[in-house]
């Protein structure tokens, strides 16, 4: 008797939630966005403190992020923000064939969530040539990356993948 793997079936509404999940953040983050730089306008002011409890403190801070994530493989060339675009449509290409076929409504959030999040970034690109980036958190001495809410949402549902890649487990079949 030999042992066969199969593929467990999508969640049944896995896309319609995938989808729904990026289209909620895709606004969020570009409606914060928007407040950032026209309401706030926060890259004439450059830091905002929000909150302040002790050694914790939480801050806008304008960052235009021209590489990808925490800065890295920034680059002013002329088609470095197109170059780093298209590859962000191409993974969310690849993203959103995977949620067509999501196996849990925690990897359908997540998917979404990433999606969602790369769309963001992608369309800040194309309209500014760099991300916008503003929420600065901190600790004593030790400040975490300037970051967005599609940075967020990325990091969240990377976060959501891998726990779901080493803690569920096999269907029984």
């Amino acid at each position: 008797m030999s042992a066969t793997t199969v593929a467990a079936a999508p969640v049944r509404g896995g896309l319609r939630l995938g989808l729904l999940t990026a289209l909620l953040l895709l606004a969020a983050d570009q409606a914060s966005k928007w407040w950032i730089l026209y309401g706030l306008d926060l890259p004439t002011l450059r830091n905002v403190p929000l909150v302040q409890a002790g050694p914790f403190g939480l801050d806008l801070t304008m960052v235009w992020n021209r590489g990808v994530t925490f800065g890295m493989f920034s680059g002013d060339g002329p088609l470095n923000h197109v170059i780093l675009a298209v590859a962000a449509i191409a993974i969310a290409g690849v993203l959103l064939r995977w949620l067509a076929r999501a196996e849990t409504r925690p990897v359908a959030l997540a998917l979404g969530a990433v999606i969602g999040g790369a769309v963001g970034n992608v369309i800040d690109r194309f309209r500014f040539g760099a991300v916008v980036d503003f929420l600065h958190a901190y600790a004593w001495d030790w400040n975490w990356y300037v970051f967005n809410i599609a940075d967020a949402g990325i990091v969240c549902g990377v976060l959501v993948l891998l726990a779901d890649a080493l803690l569920r487990r096999p269907a029984q079949g």
